[in-house]
């Protein structure tokens, strides 16, 4: 059997995009894997993230580290695909000419064909799953139309584009078939779903239809929009018992200057107005959102409001990026980089020293109560599990000592929470945890 290793590097999205090449793959006759440290496929597809600076750096390391091995022999073909490729497939011709070919995000058919993979029309909703079986993304929509000033994803991903919605449960009830009981609903902007098949935005459908699936038992949802943010969405999420008490929504600043600046098409107020409607309607939301600072024209003041923000709203989860500039968007064209670099990282250590605080208080309120645990992996001594509120592979998780009791990967318990650390839960299953 023909085998190749389909390495996958950047977001989640990156992630749905192989798994649906790997099934075409598969669906030709391939023996497919996917582990960057396997050395036995004569064929090596990457799979790029060309977002900032060090994922681009990631990706160039990861080719470069490829086209050593073909020139050693020890692979037969070599090719890159998605972001990466997508904006610099003619510097990396030049640079990197080991590499086979190059296929942009957008240009799905031509690595198809290179490999010779199916294109039969019926595999469109099938993937080939990386992840643990139990939980799989849904990307439901690709590209963005906000043009925020920092961000380069439209001009590598193009304008929105949602997929049908029959499409998308046809996906999400075979994933369930095979096992998958968590279904993360993604997109670059998951509120905008529908506007440009329907006329408007039909996310919240598009939830209620995902909770009726048999065999899904929690709908999670990332990267949603501040602007504009659908009521009816807020709604489903109160009144949906399946969908997950959990939204990350990327808030970047709260400065009325700075959100301008950045084009985010929303202002302080509305962004608190939000919030206290989300936390009213949901009053067990755990809010994820990601920060940006350092942008062009940030002064003391602006991240002072920043922290004040933080500090009161007293997000879950939360992550901060210092600003890149990122060639061809808004802020690199006509902004000048002026915050100085170690400005940036002094900035993003204030804001996670007081998040950490933050943190610790909000795991500390949880000890005592039982929670509904799904179980991901087993670590030495630990089963791994999360709660409703915590993604993976980006939030906390809970450990519960493995010496207890047997427990199966992909499964549902009550678990009483025993104890916190900043970052972290450990809990025992109860008595009668129940299993599903």
């Amino acid at each position: 059997m023909k085998k190749i290793n389909v390495i996958t590097l950047g977001c989640s999205k990156n992630t749905v995009d192989s798994e649906h090449l790997m099934a075409r793959l598969a669906a030709a006759g391939y023996g497919v894997v996917w582990d960057s440290d396997r050395t036995d496929a004569r064929t090596v597809v990457i799979n790029t993230c060309g977002f900032i600076g060090d994922a681009k750096q990631e990706s160039i390391e990861m080719i470069l580290r490829a086209a050593t091995a073909k020139q050693a022999g020890k692979i037969d073909r070599l090719f890159v695909i998605g972001c990466l490729s997508e904006r610099y497939a003619d510097e990396l011709r030049h640079e990197i000419p080991e590499v086979d070919d190059y296929f942009g995000a957008r240009t799905w058919d031509g690595i198809i064909r290179a490999l010779g993979a199916s294109q039969d029309p019926a595999l469109e909703t099938e993937r080939l799953l990386s992840t643990p079986r139990h939980y799989a993304y849904l990307k439901i929509s690709e590209g963005c139309n906000w043009m925020c000033g920092y961000c380069a994803i439209p001009l590598i991903r193009g304008r929105h584009v949602s997929v049908p919605m029959e499409t998308l449960e046809e996906e999400a009830r075979k994933l369930a078939a095979a096992g998958v009981r968590e279904l993360i609903v993604i997109a670059q902007d998951t509120t905008y779903y529908g506007i440009d098949l329907y006329g408007e935005r039909r996310l919240a459908e598009l939830l209620r239809r995902l909770c009726r699936i048999d065999g899904i038992e929690w709908v999670r949802l990332h990267y949603a929009y501040p602007a504009a943010f659908p009521d009816d969405v807020i709604e489903v999420m109160a009144s949906e018992p399946r969908i997950c008490k959990y939204l990350d929504i990327p808030f970047q600043h709260i400065s009325d200057a700075q959100l301008a600046a950045m084009h985010r098409r929303h202002t302080k107020a509305e962004a608190l107005a939000l919030i206290g409607r989300l936390r009213a309607a949901v009053p067990d939301l755990t809010l994820r959102t990601t920060l940006l600072v350092g942008y062009p024209g940030e002064t003391e003041a602006d991240f002072a409001e920043l922290m004040d923000f933080v500090r009161d709203v007293r997000f879950e989860r939360l992550g901060v990026f210092a600003y890149s500039e990122e060639e061809g968007t808004f802020s690199a064209r006509e902004l000048h980089d002026d915050v100085p670099e170690e400005v940036k990282q002094q900035r993003v250590e204030r804001i996670m020293e007081l998040q950490h605080t933050i943190a610790a208080e909000n795991n500390r309120r949880r000890v005592g109560r039982t929670e509904r645990v799904i179980i991901d992996s087993r670590q030495g001594d630990y089963y791994v599990g999360r709660t409703q509120y915590d993604s993976p592979e980006v939030d906390q998780e809970i450990l519960i000592p493995a010496a207890e009791r047997r427990l199966l990967r992909g499964r549902f318990y009550d678990v009483q929470i025993v104890n916190a650390a900043d970052y972290d839960l450990y809990g025992r299953v109860e008595p009668k945890g129940r299993i599903k």
